[in-house]
């Protein structure tokens, strides 16, 4: 060790040199300018690589996080709404004495935590002798009288517990909020140990850091444990508040990891005071709710009136002892900041210790002392709301001016209950790598504990953000904060964490996904090929512009306008009287509209946003290259057209010619990586029935009307339906249209014929639950009119060029295929026909 700290100390790249913060603590460098003791190997490693090397290190871990569709929602964002997640390369290393000494701390301040919440929705002692004001609960809006009397599973209220914990300048760490409503972050820890243990694998190892594995099994067990029935298999489920949520990627990861369903509030339903998980098979039993919407949002009828977001009748199904739901409604109640200043005198009262460790030092506003205080000492204090309520943020009077002071004072002595005064504490530093070298920057740590069935367990680790300059008060993710993996050391350095949970024994389910999740799925794939359908048009009329049209190989600019014209992109077409160049500069911008113009309801752009839309609330059921493929399918079309119209035509081509090879790799793994389960059958449905209804409106548009050029339409129609090989393969002969119908209208082995889609659509239909439906009826009927069609008939045309008879068969598919969709959707997705009743219990 002595020649590593040598190294730090001779080291000559001035990027690597690091200069803390004065008068603050910083976690990895001691007074003397040299790495405290648990930071040496990671500097002495660091040091070793240099920083250019943990430059392209760090980029790899950002490639990670984008093609993972990390994100964090950012209310208000002008970026939009879906920030990647920030993650800086070099994690907090924590002494592992120290740490032991943390989590019992925590484990102490969760045990309080949880007997406060036991006596308040139950005798409520506590506001009986005094020990607590009464206008703190019965004044705080989270304060569910719905929820008093109710006692959960086992007598605990809070399984799940978060704390956001700060280093003062003398060393001390301190308590600044505790989050025991619907904690999050423990998510995204495991994100940042998944990305850091790649991008750092060689430190990763070699400083021996203890895997968080463990942590997450125990929290599953825990849950598992809290089912009010004792035989069978638990069914678990996640209560998503939905994916406009801003931790939703976390729920979804979360739910991928334990192999939960992932419900939204309108897929449970109470039926005889017990929750049931709406499923294609049916309505299945649930056992436990791992929540993530607030307390009051849970149940619209006995809480807020107003809420979608909850379960009607879960308040009484909870009362009835059938359901458990983590964590206790009502535990929002304790993560008010009023409670802070009260907590060493309850450990005293409620566990005869001593309160381990301290919380910033607070002052609530509604006792009289605590109040003249305030007053006396506004400038040095940070004011908070006393009740925790969506977009009040902390207030800073030392940033303030005079009138800005007195008139917070006014508000505090307005109403006094309202506001708590808590010390400002000047947090520690940390280094954060920038473009420039390491700079020092704010830390603020969120552990995590949760009951294992006897008492808590602590993460080894947590979730450590940054804040976005040094001198900023604030470290928030919603203010654009960073983050930081948490290293604790005394690991064995074998072990890692897995990408998945261990193998457990589950409830086995023929039909057990939500309708929901079926319904996106089915949407997902329609979408995806109504993506591929767009590309595939615009590639193959792209080269019209280039003036290769000349030698007959590719669509002219009247055909493309002609086919455009037909499919409904240019409405009430009128380019054809105009002149050459006129008709050049109109498929030119309608094309690139077409591709890029997100507004255009037909428009590539538009289909791929509803694509991510989709895909979103499905992402635990897709696997990782999938999800990947659909990230760089969204960056590559995110590609802004060149405004030289020079370089425009190559530049979309290569776009496009991308975008086809990212689409291949989609379907790729969806046929060959997928289980063929009912997640894969109602995506594959969508797809079959969008390639349906997508070629059944460009035979409509190419063929049925005649063409000035009817060989370039031809020869245009196969390029897009990629048939082209296919067609002189088998005819030998030139473009005919009864050739074309055969090969692109009635064949079953051609993958992009609508026969071909009709007949897997029917043999996907027989495989879904239930007894056959009209979808099935529909679609069979649909398949039969293509097998009796006559082409020779279809392929002749009336007096005024048209083929009438093809017209009809036509629309009488893209109706019949709109018919599937509907009956489908009816059937499955909003239950208009209810297969299933209850099963017996």
């Amino acid at each position: 060790m002595k020649r590593g700290v040598k190294e730090i100390e001779e080291t000559t790249d001035p990027q690597l040199r690091y200069r803390p913060s004065p008068g603050r603590w910083d976690e990895a460098v001691c007074p003397s300018g040299m790495p405290r003791r648990h930071w040496r190997q990671l500097a002495v490693s660091v040091g070793r690589m240099g920083f250019e090397q943990l430059t392209r290190r760090w980029q790899i871990g950002q490639h990670l996080i984008q093609a993972n569709g990390v994100t964090y929602n950012v209310y208000g964002d002008p970026q939009g709404k879906e920030r990647p997640w920030s993650l800086d390369p070099i994690p907090l290393v924590m002494d592992p004495l120290e740490w032991a000494g943390l989590e019992q701390a925590i484990v102490q301040r969760a045990t309080l935590l949880n007997r406060i919440a036991a006596d308040l929705h139950g005798p409520q002692r506590l506001i009986q002798e005094r020990k607590l004001p009464a206008s703190l609960l019965f004044g705080n809006p989270n304060f569910l009288r719905p929820c008093f009397g109710i006692e959960p599973r086992g007598g605990v209220f809070l399984h799940s517990y978060a704390v956001d914990l700060a280093r003062s300048p003398s060393g001390q760490w301190w308590v600044i909020s505790d989050r025991t409503q619907a904690p999050s972050g423990m998510g995204y820890a495991l994100e940042n140990r998944l990305v850091s243990a790649r991008t750092l694998a060689a430190p990763f190892h070699q400083c021996q850091v203890r895997p968080l594995n463990r942590f997450f099994d125990q929290f599953a067990e825990g849950l598992a444990a809290l089912a009010p029935r004792c035989q069978g298999h638990p069914r678990v489920v996640l209560l998503t508040p939905g994916p406009h949520n801003e931790t939703y990627f976390e729920q979804s990861l979360l739910a991928r990891h334990w192999g939960f369903p992932l419900a939204e509030g309108g897929d449970l339903t109470v039926r005889d005071d017990r929750v049931f998980l709406k499923t294609l098979g049916g309505l299945e039993r649930v056992d436990v709710i791992l929540r993530r919407v607030d307390d009051s949002f849970c149940d619209p009828l006995e809480l807020r009136g107003n809420s979608l977001l909850g379960v009607p009748g879960l308040l009484r199904a909870i009362r009835s002892g059938n359901v458990a739901v983590v964590n206790a409604l009502g535990t929002g109640l304790l993560e008010t900041a009023a409670f802070t200043g009260f907590l060493p005198g309850l450990c005293r009262e409620l566990m005869g210790e001593p309160l381990r460790m301290p919380s910033v030092a607070t002052w609530w506003c509604g006792q009289e002392g605590p109040r003249r205080f305030v007053k006396e000492n506004l400038r040095d204090l940070v004011i908070r709301p006393s009740f925790r309520r969506p977009g009040l943020n902390p207030e800073f009077p030392s940033y303030m001016d005079l009138d800005a002071r007195n008139e917070l004072m006014r508000r505090i002595e307005a109403d006094p209950d309202a506001y708590v005064a808590q010390e400002q504490v000047a947090l520690s530093t940390a280094p954060v790598r920038t473009s420039t070298g390491f700079e020092p920057r704010h830390v603020v740590l969120r552990a995590f504990a949760t009951w294992d069935g006897t008492g808590y367990s602590v993460m080894p680790g947590g979730l450590t953000r940054v804040s976005v300059e040094t001198n900023s008060p604030v470290v928030s993710m919603q203010l654009g904060s960073g983050s930081k993996d948490t290293w604790v050391l005394g690991g064995t350095g074998h072990e890692v964490l897995p990408v998945g949970p261990k193998p457990r024994e589950t409830k086995p389910t023929a039909a057990g996904i939500p309708s929901r999740v079926a319904d996106n799925l089915f949407w997902l794939g329609r979408y995806g090929e109504r993506v591929e359908a767009g590309v595939r048009m615009v590639r193959a009329l792209l080269p019209a512009l280039s003036g290769d049209e000349d030698f007959g190989q590719h669509a002219s600019v009247a055909t493309a306008l002609e086919l455009l014209s037909g499919l409904g992109f240019l409405g009430d077409d009128k380019s054809k009287e105009a002149s050459m160049a006129a008709q050049h500069w109109h498929l030119s911008h309608s094309l690139t509209a077409i591709v890029h113009d997100a507004s255009r309801n037909l428009s590539i752009a538009k289909n791929a946003d509803q694509l991510r839309r989709v895909a979103w609330p499905v992402k635990e059921r897709l696997s990782h290259d999938t999800w990947r493929v659909l990230q760089q399918l969204e960056t590559e079309l995110a590609t802004a057209p060149p405004i030289n119209p020079d370089v425009r035509l190559p530049a979309q081509m290569g776009l496009l010619d991308r975008v086809i090879v990212t689409l291949s790799a989609f379907s790729g793994l969806l046929m060959e990586n997928t289980t063929r389960s009912l997640d894969w059958l109602f995506l594959d449905i969508g797809r079959r029935l969008e390639r349906a209804l997508q070629i059944a409106e460009l035979l409509n548009a190419s063929l049925t009307r005649e063409s000035g050029d009817t060989e370039r339409a031809f020869a245009t129609l196969l390029r897009i339906a990629d048939s082209s090989i296919t067609y002189r393969t088998r005819y030998l002969t030139e473009l005919k249209t009864r050739n074309v119908l055969e090969l692109l209208l009635c064949d079953e082995i051609n993958p992009r014929a609508i026969g071909f889609q009709l007949t897997t659509l029917v043999d996907h239909l027989r495989l879904l639950p239930g007894k056959p439906g009209q979808d099935l009826v529909d679609a069979e009927a649909l398949l039969a009119s293509i097998r009796n069609a006559n082409l020779a008939s279809l392929a002749v045309r009336d007096a005024d060029g048209n083929l009438a008879a093809l017209d009809a068969l036509l629309l009488r598919l893209r109706g019949g295929l709109y018919d599937v969709s509907k009956a489908l959707s009816d059937r499955h997705f909003t239950h208009l026909v209810m297969a299933h009743m209850i099963p017996s219990l």
